[in-house]
This record gives structure tokens, C-alpha cells and sequence, in this order.
């Protein structure tokens, strides 16, 4: 089992090694975003990518296999930290970044705090606030409400100090503002959403608003899959 770990925090990873450019997967889930979501998705980049790509996947901080302590500061730069700290442990300077549902606004947290490290990012399907936040907020809950038996220090103020970082708000990536993405120079391949937590307006805003993105619209069943995946590769090459 490969761990990094930063004081009280333990993240596991899985990383497949080779001397090629480098692709960080940061899966959906939610708040339990764990590298096993992978396989239930229309298709798995560490499949679809293998052989062609380094390809790193993680499990984010209290989700799958990773822990880590709670406090009322927590929230998105968190995890930012988490990432780049996992990339500088295996020594990757520049890397493409991959992700899906929450992953979307932490691969443009990771954007605006390391733009000269990301070369390029793939949002499959982003998390956006479009008249959904109870949804998210509920999301969030579930999540603590199995945690709260192991952490029994943590107070429920620091839980709804958390949960509002994470979620409150007016930034439909609740990570970055739209200020940000309008000014974002690094290569977005965004892959439309269409639900309640992955909202059209969300997938299509960031392509209107970005100034270097490529927008897939249908990607997850037969020929627009395939289609889907060689854009994808197509677009990680030509960024490399």
C-alpha cells in the first residue's frame, strides 16, 4: 500500500511509474472521492490512459483509504495542499490533471495555486452550484455522519464550519470564482454534466468563460465514448 503522509494526514495513492508525463486523477464521489470510483464511471482514464501516461490516482483526505484530523479551517486549499504535496513526494514538477465531479473545482484550485505546474486539465463532468446547494450540503452530512464516531473531539461547530467552506457561498465551483476561470490560460477539456450535482450551466459556463477550453458534449455511451476518449488523448498530447 503506497502512503504519503504530512504530519497527522495519510493519503493513499496508487502510482503506476513510468518515465512518461505524468496525469493526476482526482475521482468522483463526492466528498468520498476515492480512486475505487473509478471503475463505475463511462471509462476509467487509468485504463483508457495506461501505458501512454505516469498516471498517479488518490484517495482524498478522510475518503477510501486516506485520513486525516478535521477542524473548522478545513476546506478546499486543504485538499489543494494535499495534491501537491502528494506531487512534490514523488518528485513530479509538471503534470496534467484529471478530474471528475468534485474533481472539477479542485483541479482548478490546483490551477490557480500552481498554474506554471498544470499543464493541462480534463473535468469530466464538474460539480456546480446551479439551485442545488441542499443537495451538497446533505452530501456533505452523510459524509461526516460516518466519520463522527471516530472523531468524537471534533465539535459540531467545527462540522458546520467545514461543511461551509466547502459549500456556502457564491461560487458556482465553490473553489474558484468565475473572476478566476475567465482568466485562466491553461488548456480545459470540459465534459458536459447533466444533473443535479453536475449541472449543464456549470460545464457550459466553464467553457465560455475559460479562455483556452474544448467542450465534449456527449461522452459516455458508444460511438460518442469513443470519440470522447481519442479527443482526450488528442488533447493531453498536444498539451504535453
Amino acid at each position: 500500500m503506497a502512503i504519503y503522509r504530512d504530519k497527522n494526514t495519510s493519503i493513499y495513492y496508487e502510482d503506476s511509474g513510468e518515465d512518461l508525463p505524468a496525469v493526476l486523477l482526482i475521482a468522483p464521489g463526492g466528498m468520498k472521492s476515492a480512486l475505487s470510483f473509478w471503475k463505475g464511471t463511462p471509462w476509467d482514464p487509468r485504463e483508457q490512459l495506461r501505458g501512454r501516461y505516469r498516471i498517479i490516482a488518490m484517495d482524498q483526505r478522510n475518503a477510501g483509504s486516506s485520513t486525516a484530523e478535521v477542524s473548522s479551517t478545513d476546506s478546499w486549499h486543504t485538499y489543494t495542499a494535499d495534491q501537491l504535496g502528494l506531487m512534490d513526494y514523488l518528485r513530479i514538477p509538471r503534470f496534467h490533471v484529471a478530474g471528475m465531479c468534485i474533481g472539477g473545482p479542485y483541479c482548478l484550485g490546483l490551477i490557480e495555486v500552481a498554474p506554471d505546474r498544470v499543464l493541462s486539465a480534463t473535468l469530466f463532468q464538474s460539480i456546480g452550484l446551479d439551485n442545488n446547494r441542499d443537495a451538497f450540503y446533505n452530501m456533505f452530512d452523510d459524509w461526516a455522519n460516518e466519520l463522527k464516531s471516530k472523531m468524537p473531539n471534533v465539535s459540531r461547530e467545527s462540522w458546520i464550519s467545514f461543511r461551509e467552506n466547502m459549500y456556502g457561498g457564491n461560487k458556482i465551483l465553490f473553489n474558484v470564482d468565475e473572476s478566476f476561470i475567465s482568466k485562466c490560460k491553461t488548456p480545459l477539456l470540459v465534459l458536459m454534466g447533466d444533473d443535479l450535482y453536475h449541472p449543464r450551466s456549470t460545464s457550459l459556463m466553464l467553457y465560455e468563460t475559460a479562455q483556452n477550453a474544448k467542450l465534449i458534449e456527449s461522452w459516455k455511451d458508444g460511438k460518442f465514448r469513443d470519440d470522447a476518449i481519442a479527443q482526450c488523448h488528442e488533447f493531453l498530447q498536444r498539451n504535453d
